[in-house]
Formats: C-alpha cells, sequence, structure tokens
C-alpha cells in the first residue's frame, strides 16, 4: 500500500468519525434554527420555527440554549462539507490502485515491453530487479565465530541471526550489510538494508547489541547521528533495535516494527 492509500484511508477514517460525531450531535440539537438581529447596537438573539415560520425571542439568559442552536447551525454546515468529503476519499479508496499503471506495462506482450519505455516499474520488478543486484558486504576478521542464518550467510552475532532468521520466515527480502555511503562519515553497513513496500525506498536496521559498553555505545550514538544528519531519521528509513548484556532483543518488538515497515502490500 503507498503513502497516499495510507493517507486516505486515514482521511476516510477521520472524516466518518467527524460524520458520526457531528449527526450525534444534530440527532440531540432543540428544534429552530439560531438568527441575530441588531438593535441600537445590541445584539438579539431568536429561534425561527421552520413549521410556522416564526422566530422566537431568546433571552441572554438562556445562553444554554443559544449555544446549542449555534453549534446546531455549524454542526450542519459541517455534516454536509463532511459528507461530500468522505464520498470523494471513498472512491478515490476504490479507484486508486498504486501500482496501475505499472500492470499496464506487465500486461503488455513481452515483445512490446522490449519497446516501450515504461512511465512505472510494477512493485514485482522493482524488487526482483533490487535483490538482483550485487554488492560487496564488509569482511569477516580471522578468528571471528562462525554463525550462519537458515539462509546460508554468514552473520556477526546470534542476534542476527535471529533477525535474519525471522526475515526469511515471515518473506521479508532483505540484504545483510550492504554498503551506505554517509557524508561527513563515511561508508557504513546497515545490519539489515531492505526496499520499502510503501516507498520504494531502501529502509536500513541497524541493530546495537552492547550498549553497556561505553565505547561500543558511544561510537553507536555518532553512527546513529550521521544517519540523521544525511536525512535518514529513525521511525522513517531507519529502524533501531537494542541490547544490552541484561536487556536481551525483544521479539515482540521486532515483530511490531515489522508490521509497521514492511506489512504493507504494494
Amino acid at each position: 500500500m503507498s503513502e497516499l492509500q495510507n493517507l486516505l484511508k486515514a482521511e476516510e477514517v477521520k472524516v466518518q468519525h467527524i460524520v458520526d460525531q457531528v449527526q450525534e450531535r444534530l440527532d440531540n440539537a432543540p428544534e429552530g434554527r439560531l438568527q441575530l438581529s441588531k438593535s441600537n447596537k445590541v445584539v438579539q438573539f431568536y429561534s425561527y420555527n421552520t413549521e410556522d415560520k416564526k422566530r422566537y425571542y431568546i433571552s441572554k439568559s438562556n445562553d444554554e440554549l443559544i449555544c446549542q442552536l449555534a453549534q446546531k447551525s455549524y454542526d450542519e454546515k459541517v455534516l454536509r462539507s463532511a459528507k461530500e468529503r468522505l464520498k470523494l476519499v471513498k472512491i478515490m479508496n476504490e479507484h486508486y490502485h498504486k501500482d496501475e499503471m505499472g500492470h499496464i506495462y506487465l500486461n503488455e506482450h513481452s515483445e512490446r515491453q522490449k519497446k516501450i519505455c515504461p512511465v512505472e516499474i510494477p512493485w514485482e520488478q522493482q524488487l526482483e530487479k533490487w535483490m538482483a543486484t550485487e554488492y560487496e558486504g564488509k569482511e569477516f576478521q580471522e578468528g571471528q565465530p562462525l554463525i550462519l542464518s537458515e539462509k546460508g550467510e554468514r552473520v556477526r552475532s546470534k542476534s542476527e541471526k535471529i533477525l535474519a532468521d525471522y526475515f526469511l520466515k515471515e518473506g521479508i527480502p532483505y540484504k545483510y550489510e550492504k554498503p551506505l555511503y554517509l557524508k561527513g562519515w563515511g561508508v557504513v553497513y546497515p545490519d539489515f538494508t531492505f526496499l520499502s513496500p510503501v516507498t520504494g525506498k531502501e529502509v536500513y536496521w541497524e541493530h546495537d547489541g552492547r550498549m553497556d559498553d561505553p565505547v561500543y555505545a558511544e561510537n553507536a550514538v555518532r553512527k546513529i547521528q550521521a544517519y540523521e544528519y544525511n536525512n535518514i531519521y529513525p521511525g522513517e528509513r531507519l529502524i533501531l533495535t537494542f541490547e544490552t548484556a541484561k536487556t536481551v532483543l525483544d521479539m515482540g518488538i521486532v515483530r511490531r516494527l515489522v508490521e509497521n515497515f514492511f506489512r504493507n502490500d504494494p
């Protein structure tokens, strides 16, 4: 699901809530419509009855009724506007498909595709191309323990193996320690790199596993700041998990992060 689709869904929920809230107030509103007139610079309030087409003076001491009728008039205008907006948003939600133009290309004959320069590449092809792009990861130093993920790739810690195995099990494509250049820092090797199905941009997952080591923690903080200096922010394109000797990797948090970042279908 695209960012626009997420926004449209959120807007539909928001506007529906407004419609429901305002309609409930109108169902309990008093009869009549508020009218104002000015006499000798003094504002007077009236309740206009639509049935007998007469208006009745409201004393300023009856401020509650004045407020209720003023709210009623406002709510009626809001309800009309909200219903129109809700209608439009529902139509857009029903007919908008992020990858529609991409699939037009995909549905062309393979020989036609060779002659076409598509305006959009289908998500499946984007992901396939991204996964096929080779890269050179970070080297392992001699003497480091041999830890292999279920996919058979070498990782640096048991926690990274847990993460890699979880991503594999959940069918989330990733690249391990794919190099990334950060201006002001140099090349870093994020533990995991993903292609976001929502934005089409790369998302980086850094697992900092020795945060009770002051030197390690200081370096981790500086690297996080380097991401931020390069406009890659936690919660947007940077995912962070942490561990200490006494606080282990929380898979409940991992699952929620995965749901948040990767469970929106394109």
